[in-house]
C-alpha cells in the first residue's frame, strides 16, 4: 500500500512539474525543421466547460505516410485518435473507448513547437467552445 501511495505521489509531482503557461512554450516550429513528435507527453488542459484535467498522450506513427495515432490516458478514461501533419500542425479526430466513463468524440489541432511541445484545441462533438491542451514531451 505504501508503494502505491508513493507511486501516485511521484506521478502527481511529475505532472505538476510539467505545467506551464503558453508563454513558456518554445517558438512554433517551421515546416522544414519539425522535431520528431513520436513519443510520450504529459498533458495539461482545460475542457470546454472550464474544468482542468491532466494525463498522458502517446503518439505513434500510423499505417499511412504522414499519419499519426494518438492515445490519451486522461482522468476518467482512455481516448484514441488519428490525424495527419499539415505544416507544423497536427489535425486529428478522436473518440473515447467503449467502457469508459463517457462516450464522446471530437476533433483537434495541435501546433508543434521547436522544443517538441504541442499546444492547441480539442473539441467535444455537440459543444461549441473548444478545450485547450498543452502537451510536454516526457524525457526519454
Amino acid at each position: 500500500m505504501k508503494r502505491i501511495s508513493i507511486l501516485f505521489l511521484l506521478l502527481a509531482i511529475s505532472l505538476t512539474a510539467c505545467r506551464g503557461d503558453p508563454a513558456e512554450l518554445g517558438m512554433d516550429a517551421s515546416t522544414d525543421s519539425l522535431p520528431n513528435i513520436v513519443g510520450s507527453y504529459a498533458v495539461n488542459a482545460t475542457d470546454p466547460t472550464g474544468e482542468e484535467y491532466g494525463g498522458t498522450l502517446t503518439i505513434t506513427e500510423g499505417s499511412q505516410p504522414n499519419e499519426y495515432k494518438f492515445q490519451w490516458l486522461i482522468s476518467g478514461g482512455i481516448q484514441e485518435g488519428t490525424g495527419t501533419l499539415e505544416g507544423n500542425k497536427l489535425i486529428f479526430t478522436w473518440n473515447s473507448l467503449a467502457g469508459t466513463d463517457q462516450t464522446v468524440s471530437g476533433v483537434g489541432e495541435y501546433t508543434i513547437t521547436v522544443d517538441g511541445q504541442l499546444y492547441g484545441t480539442r473539441t467535444i462533438d455537440g459543444l461549441e467552445t473548444p478545450g485547450k491542451e498543452t502537451a510536454y514531451p516526457n524525457p526519454k
